[in-house]
């Protein structure tokens, strides 16, 4: 059982300042009320008394007395100097090292009531029982179970106890967590399903082990044969009659969590597995195997029906375009007939002879008979094209609806009776007379294709228009299906009765919101009142920002910003680093890395943890080669070396690459450049941008969308990823297609396991709406998207009498608090499961949206969120420096993507795994290399700087901040693929730097 889950540096910063407090901790922690003032005026000297409110504010932020009790930010000692006595703060080297420090710690903790975790069991049982609640729904990552360990302990007034206390008791806890889920599901299945369980295990009969290996194998390929083969395969499963029970109440995070290592590892390696783990591994497979095959063929049956219908579309465009030419001639002579007519006012009483001589009748008749034929009303569908692919679509909707049932929300009974009705007639649809038909599912725009004027039903109409509200309620989650995971009912995982009693007060703690929504929309109300009046007063001398009068009311135009200027430093500086850095093969890049970090330790054996080889590095570094380039193994391969051979390369790739130990190692390395002093001069960590970067999938699988603009006549994927103000990537989702929601940041934020916890995310101009400000600010996020059209965004407002000058004319809008205030409670209930992981954000909108008609408490988000969206439409109009940080953030990000670019050279930039998993393998590992670039460069950045310190020459940390480590031209990506370290750098030391040449020393001599 580990026990150390956190870096050095980690731990160094454990129970100590990590740069200055912002100013609301400020406001909150270091604030001196009247029974502290009265306290810290009965202390002699200046210095007693601002040593004793040092110490008083360090425990209440920290949640520990520190050794040095002035080693504090200068922000801290300005703070609080200034509540004390105004002027030079005193000098604190007496107290420092006197006794009377110790009086006051003594002091502190008798009137404030902070006790020793040591002595406290209460406090340790609460905090184990709590932390015990977090594993157990699933939630058990180490770094945030320490993380929320310590704001517990914080908020309860409990000292800090040493961080190997903390690791030691959060292990214990997780592995009686696991214990736990263990044993419960080794006893959920009967004596026959136990015998079956053990016999698809045995050894000794290959036919079953390949039975189990064939149950798990998911569809590669978009095509009705292997839909077939995915029901019949469900089919098999079925008749397995192996799912077991799970007992009620069991964390469903858990039992997904032991489901994706069942299907991840081969029978041999689960068959040794100890007990009781063995059991509840395949307990947890088995049990999840119906609702993975039954989602595969719900997703490779949207991909069909989404071809046919996107190609009887492209028919019907096409078709539209044929006919044209005649339909602007049958227009033209019927325009020179009315022409004609109407060009004398009044008409002459023998019109008909005047038109008729122009125009003959009988070609107005046919022109008239033409435009009738060929015309189309505004809502008219593609039913002729998709008529003739009849024989496409029937058999696998049939098929669908015989294998698969579905369940359905409320306002989406009307298709589930549709879907119903159309199961009970089996696969004879064609030729049934459909004479009761439910038609609550067939829309307007199908009815007069499915009903003729005698009202009977045309069957193929009725299964088309069935489909399409099929299709949109399936998209919703209003048709939903059950086992799922995928297509699951989305009003499951939210925090319901006694769990939702049991989470509240941690949760609004872990928020840090107020359980009483006055004061919440006080203070918002109270800020959203100061940014309208400093946007007001700032107006005068804002040359950025002016208002202009488009479509009869006035509107904001904002001056785009100018390219900042290079100062001649900065470009000396860039050459300089340039000249010096380096020459390297990848290769040589990830071994030095993998030996100053240690990453490789993170990638551990499916099955066996201990599983290691002599050159594991070598041949770790070789797969994370092959995977990152898209090159795959040939180009590595040398006979004479067994590291690099393709048993050894191959073992690895199947065995050690995957998901959890490509997040931690992408974990180890993201801490090592946060520690390195450089990283800091580009960011704290605080802030963050999303954005995608798209590659081509020829393959025909069903995970990849189309797009002709990204890919052309081809579909593809979006790899939409997280990169910190530091240039490191902390998470990253594979998108089948373009992404169209910004929600998906949310899963990457709350699922993202670095030590680093961005509390702001910047993102270009994209799919945004007022739930996700809403959402964003309830989980503790401030969402500052670019804006490329201010001028058209709505500015909402609270106090209807409030004078804003200018922006009265903008701020029309008002916020209903009422609605917030009464949906309060419910807010925090979707915050909250949201965040302890009982709800995916994917599954929040969809939670929330009852076709085009939001829910009450979708509404009340809207609310919210137009407030807080209001409030980064001020910031981002007034203040240029926000703007130019959010754009600086996305110029990194597209930085990041060119290296992507390069990187990923092979197989001419695409992905060809057709699998889901396999393609979020693969760019998970090109993540981390580039993770691994981005700590190389910065390592070297930092000592070219040194070095030229060490010189004489003047370095502004200015021009530092405004370098990148993603820099490539030094590193070579094609062609040399050698793995071998100088026993110096595999030591730990740096390799030579470049000597600058004769150009770069004249510009540094001027």
């Amino acid at each position: 059982m580990p026990t150390r889950f956190l870096s050095d540096e980690q731990r160094r910063r454990y129970g100590r300042y990590a740069g200055e407090p912002t100013e609301k901790q400020l406001d909150r922690y270091f604030h001196l009320d009247e029974a502290d003032r009265a306290i810290v005026a009965r202390l002699r000297g200046d210095h007693n008394r601002l040593g004793f409110a040092l110490q008083l504010g360090t425990v209440r932020f920290l949640g520990t007395f520190l050794d040095d009790p002035t080693d504090v930010p200068s922000s801290v000692l300005a703070t609080m100097a200034g509540q004390l006595a105004p002027g030079r703060p005193p000098v604190l080297d007496g107290y420092r090292q006197g006794r009377q420090r110790w009086r006051h710690v003594a002091l502190i903790r008798d009137r404030y009531g902070y006790r020793d975790f040591a002595l406290d069991g209460q406090a340790r049982f609460r905090l184990t029982r709590w932390l015990y609640a977090l594993c157990w729904a699933g939630d058990d990552r180490p770094s945030l179970l320490i993380d929320r360990a310590t704001a517990w302990l914080v908020g309860n007034r409990v000292l800090l106890p040493g961080i190997s206390t903390v690791e030691r008791l959060v292990a214990q806890v997780r592995h009686r967590a696991s214990r736990r889920a263990w044993r419960i599901l080794a006893a959920a299945p009967t004596r026959e399903q136990r015998q079956r369980i053990e016999a698809l295990l045995d050894a000794e009969r290959g036919e079953l082990t390949m039975t189990l290996e064939r149950l798990r194998a998911a569809p590669t390929r978009r095509s009705p044969t292997e839909l077939t083969r995915s029901l019949e395969r469900l089919r098999i499963i079925r008749a397995q009659a192996v799912r077991p029970t799970i007992p009620e109440g069991f964390p469903p995070a858990a039992l997904l969590r032991l489901a994706r290592f069942g299907h991840r590892v081969k029978p041999a390696v689960l068959a040794h597995l100890p007990e009781p783990r063995r059991t509840a591994t395949l307990v947890a497979l088995l049990h999840s195997l119906e609702a993975t095959a039954q989602d595969d063929a719900v997703e490779l049956f949207e991909a069909l029906a989404a071809e046919v219908v996107g190609d009887a579309v492209k028919a019907h465009q096409q078709a539209r375009l044929r006919t044209l030419r005649d339909l602007d001639g049958a227009a033209l002579k019927l325009a020179k007939g009315w022409r004609l007519l109407l060009r004398d006012t009044p008409p002459p009483a023998d019109w008909q002879e005047h038109v008729f001589d122009a125009v003959p009748r009988a070609e107005i008749e046919a022109a008239m008979d033409k435009v009738e034929m060929l015309v189309r009303p505004d809502d008219a569908c593609h039913y002729e094209e998709l008529r003739r692919r009849w024989r496409r679509i029937q058999p696998i909707f049939a098929a669908l609806l015989g294998h698969v049932s579905f369940g359905a929300s409320p306002a989406a009974e009307p298709v589930k009776k549709a879907l119903d009705y159309l199961c009970a007639l089996g696969e004879s649809w064609s030729d049934a007379a459909m004479r009761d038909a439910p038609m609550g599912a067939v829309s307007r725009m199908w009815r007069r294709h499915a009903l003729d004027a005698r009202g009977r039903v045309d069957p193929r109409a009725y299964v088309f228009a069935v489909l399409e509200s099929f299709r949109g309620a399936l998209k919703r989650r209003e048709i939903f299906t059950a086992p799922s995971i995928r297509f699951a009912d989305p009003r499951r995982g939210l925090l319901e009765g006694a769990a939702w009693a049991a989470a509240r007060v941690t949760v609004c703690r872990t928020l840090g919101r107020s359980v009483n929504p006055d004061a919440e929309l006080a203070d918002l109300e109270r800020r959203l009142d100061r940014a309208y009046r400093r946007v007001a007063a700032n107006l005068p001398g804002n040359p950025q920002l002016r208002f202009e009068r488009r479509h009869g009311r006035e509107e904001l135009v904002l001056t785009g910003l100018d390219r900042l200027p290079e100062p001649e430093s900065l470009r000396r500086l860039r050459a300089m680093v340039g000249e010096r850095l380096p020459k390297v093969d990848l290769p040589d890049v990830l071994l030095e890395i993998a030996a100053r970090t240690g990453f490789p330790s993170t990638f551990t054996h499916l099955g066996k943890q201990g599983a290691k080889a002599d050159g594991f590095m070598t041949s770790l570094c070789a797969v994370l080669v092959a995977e990152a380039c898209n090159i795959g193994f040939e180009p590595l391969l040398q006979p004479d070396d067994p590291a690099l051979g393709r048993a050894r390369l191959s073992w690895i790739a199947q065995n050690f690459v995957r998901d959890e130990t490509i997040a931690a190692a992408n974990a180890q390395v993201v801490a090592a450049q946060n520690a390195l002093p450089i990283a800091k001069l580009w960011g704290n960590g605080e802030i963050a941008s999303a954005d995608g970067v798209r590659f081509v999938v020829p393959s025909r699988t069903i995970h990849a969308g189309p797009n002709p603009r990204y890919f052309g006549i081809g579909r593809g994927i979006t790899y939409y990823n997280l990169m910190s103000d530091q240039f490191t990537g902390l998470n990253a989702v594979v998108v089948p297609g373009t992404l169209k929601d910004s929600l998906v940041i949310l899963g990457l934020l709350l699922g993202q396991e670095t030590e680093l916890e961005p509390a702001e995310i910047m993102t270009d101009t994209g799919a945004y709406t007022d739930c996700i400000f809403g959402l964003f600010w309830l989980l503790g996020y401030q969402f500052s998207p670019r804006l490329a059209d201010v001028g058209g965004a709505r500015f909402w407002r609270i106090d209807p009498g409030a004078d804003y000058g200018r922006l009265n004319a903008l701020a029309r809008h008002r916020i209903d608090t009422k609605l917030i205030a009464r949906h309060w409670e419910d807010l925090l209930r979707l915050a909250g499961s949201l965040k302890l992981g009982h709800l995916h954000p994917d599954a929040a909108m969809r939670t929330l949206q009852v076709k085009d008609r939001p829910t009450a408490l979708a509404r009340a988000l809207s609310e919210l969120g137009r407030m807080i969206k209001t409030l980064h439409l001020l910031g981002y109009i007034d203040d240029e420096g926000k703007r130019r940080a959010i754009l600086t953030q996305l110029n990194r990000h597209e930085a990041r993507h060119r290296l992507i670019r390069a990187v990923c050279h092979g197989k001419r930039g695409e992905i060809r795994k057709p699998h889901r998993q396999g393609q979020e393998e693969q760019l998970g590992v090109l993540g981390l290399v580039l993770n691994v670039i981005a700590l190389w460069n910065a390592t070297y950045i930092g000592a070219v700087v040194e070095q030229l310190r060490a010189e004489g020459i003047d370095v502004d940390p200015q021009d530092v901040a405004r370098l990148s480590p993603l820099m490539h031209k030094h590193i070579n990506f094609l062609g040399r693929y050698a793995f071998s370290l100088p026993e110096l750098i595999a030591n730990g030391q740096l390799r030579q730097l470049r000597a600058p040449s004769f150009a770069a020393d004249f510009r540094t001599a001027l």
